[in-house]
């Protein structure tokens, strides 16, 4: 009898030592920091291309827009990772995948804009492109970690491509050109844009002048002259042209086009001839012109 009151009366048995203290899935210290860290990087990305969108890109045809889209997707996904951290656990992994997927997607478009270009734009290479796609990389290891774990060889797969990735940024951005200067050898021409008569060079591309520049020197070089290509060479003025044609000597040696004193450039953010997406844009430390001809 005694033994029947004791085996019907036993207790359920105490918990492992060291059970008591786990977390809840997506509470834990290591994927709380992943969730923290993931939203950092794509708030840091969104806001590198809000600057590149305010300062520049959003006068260039679609490539603006996508930008734009670009700086809403950032925002949002970081806050979903975020906001996800003490809901369902498939709710925080989703949006850890979205997030590294839109990471890659990012730093796609940027490789394609480096290589061949895209909608007849081409990136250039910049500290800001370069910054930006290291960032999407790490944003991408850390979120597709958040959501493909516990599964190691998910988690190794990713980090493979982040390392593929990593390897094509370096490769894109040796690749690309800093500086790309607008030979103007064939001369220089003029033409019509919303009702003022614009110089061009010989292929119709407007021609820029630069605020902060002298009749003597350039103030644009770096990253201001991978966006804003210096017109090099000598050329003459087609038949008609009024004002002066002169040249000045960059840093390096190279010859600069000036008109009536304005050292030229054009702009990679026009991709075809008749376009002057650079007109009236505060960039690089000060305003630029489309460069007018009155006759």
């Amino acid at each position: 009898m005694r033994r029947r009151e004791t085996t019907t009366g036993q207790a359920t048995p105490a918990p492992q030592a060291g059970t008591h203290h786990l977390e809840p899935p997506g509470l834990n210290g290591r994927t709380v920091l992943l969730r923290v860290a993931g939203a950092g990087l794509l708030i840091a990305t969104g806001a590198i291309h809000l600057d590149l969108y305010l300062t520049g890109y959003r006068t260039i045809p679609v490539i603006g827009w996508l930008f734009l889209l670009q700086v809403i997707a950032a925002f949002g996904l970081a806050l979903a990772v975020l906001a996800t951290g003490r809901g369902p656990v498939l709710a925080g992994r989703l949006a850890a995948a979205a997030g590294a997927g839109f990471a890659l997607a990012t730093l796609g478009g940027y490789l394609l804009s480096v290589w061949t270009g895209l909608f007849g734009f081409r990136e250039a290479r910049t500290t800001a492109g370069l910054a930006a796609g290291v960032i999407e990389v790490a944003a991408f290891v850390i979120l597709a970690a958040l959501a493909l774990a516990p599964a190691r060889a998910a988690q190794t797969a990713a980090a493979g491509l982040a390392v593929a990735a990593l390897v094509l940024l370096g490769v894109a951005v040796a690749g690309a050109s800093t500086a790309a200067s607008a030979s103007a050898s064939a001369g220089l021409k003029t033409t019509v844009i919303g009702g003022t008569t614009v110089l061009t060079n010989a292929r119709g591309f407007t021609l820029y002048s630069f605020a902060p520049d002298t009749p003597a020197s350039s103030k644009c070089y770096g990253s201001c002259a991978a966006y804003w290509p210096p017109v090099t060479g000598t050329a003459a003025a087609s038949p008609g042209l009024p004002g002066r044609i002169a040249t000045i000597t960059r840093t390096g040696g190279a010859r600069q086009l000036t008109y009536n004193g304005h050292p030229l450039y054009t702009y990679i953010g026009d991709s075809a001839p008749g376009q002057a997406n650079g007109n009236n844009l505060n960039l690089n430390g000060g305003l630029w012109h489309e460069v007018s001809v009155s006759r």
